[in-house]
């Protein structure tokens, strides 16, 4: 609803004072401008991109688009998961664990927690690092660098797509120039014609100016933001996990083991520790 919004805004902003200035909306339909500033920003995000960052991209951008998910919902899931999982090492050892870390996708454990169990990178995160735990004896030194080397790794490849839209975007002005000089090259052609007509073909090529201008910082530049802020977000919950884990192998309480993890979510939705211990405390009756 929110990018709804904002998309309103910048729409009956720019077209509507332009309008309110004596512009006509029919002039700026020219699809040749158009088709080169699309064509040329979609090529060039073919040429420099390998396809699965294109993927991941268009992932991103519709993740954007849609309405988010109960993020404090998600994290109360992922803390009572952690719990679960924590206290089946405490009792049964990580050999208990193995049915449930080698395949979580028909895990009953996973299962339980669908926001989470639906995550698979988060999922594969988890297991995986249960997994090295369960190899043998890691200092909580040891295996917090390790989990952090993870986590960057995971956060590069992620912000990958936002970035890349990024040089696009700072490259869709250039772009509209582009268009612009073709717009002009057309204009000189036609020269010896009437001064209508060459007023027309000079307001074509400016359009040119004007789209790339307005899709670098009112489309693509707002659309990078906001998919790099989302993966920023979401790596909160890799941060939360890696918390846990090294109090755990650290010797921590299973409930302090969670609230260590608990302190890295983002504030706006962080519970507090009452009502995580709450949470904790229903779900496991």
């Amino acid at each position: 609803m929110q990018k709804l919004l904002g998309a309103i805004i910048v729409l009956v902003g720019v077209f509507g004072g332009y309008v309110m200035a004596g512009g006509k909306l029919g002039a700026i339909w020219q699809p040749a401008e158009f088709m080169i500033i699309i064509g040329a920003a979609l090529g060039s995000l073919i040429i420099g991109n390998p396809p699965q960052v294109l993927k991941e991209m268009r992932i991103q951008f519709m993740r954007v688009l849609r309405r988010p998910r109960n993020e404090q919902e998600y994290y109360m899931e992922l803390m009572a998961l952690l719990q679960v999982l924590l206290e089946t090492v405490r009792s049964g050892g990580f050999k208990s664990l193995d049915r449930h870390i080698e395949n979580p996708s028909e895990s009953t454990l996973f299962n339980r927690y669908p926001l989470v169990a639906q995550d698979y990178r988060l999922v594969s995160f988890i297991t995986d690092n249960l997994r090295l735990m369960a190899m043998g004896q890691m200092s909580p030194h040891e295996l917090e660098g390790l989990l952090e080397q993870e986590i960057d790794a995971i956060e590069t490849d992620l912000l990958l797509p936002s970035r890349s839209m990024q040089r696009t975007a700072e490259a869709l002005p250039g772009f509209g120039i582009l268009a612009a000089v073709g717009g002009i090259i057309i204009t000189m052609s036609a020269i010896d014609g009437s001064i209508a007509m060459i007023g027309y073909h000079v307001a074509a090529a400016l359009v040119g100016t004007f789209l790339g201008i307005f899709g670098c910082y009112c489309c693509l530049d707002p659309a990078s933001n906001a998919m790099a802020q989302r993966v920023k977000r979401e790596m909160s919950a890799y941060e939360c996990v890696r918390a846990t884990l090294v109090a755990y192998v650290a010797k921590k309480p299973t409930l302090l083991s969670i609230d260590a993890g608990r302190k890295h979510i983002q504030l706006d939705i962080k519970p507090t520790f009452n009502q995580m211990e709450k949470w904790l405390a229903e779900q496991e009756g």
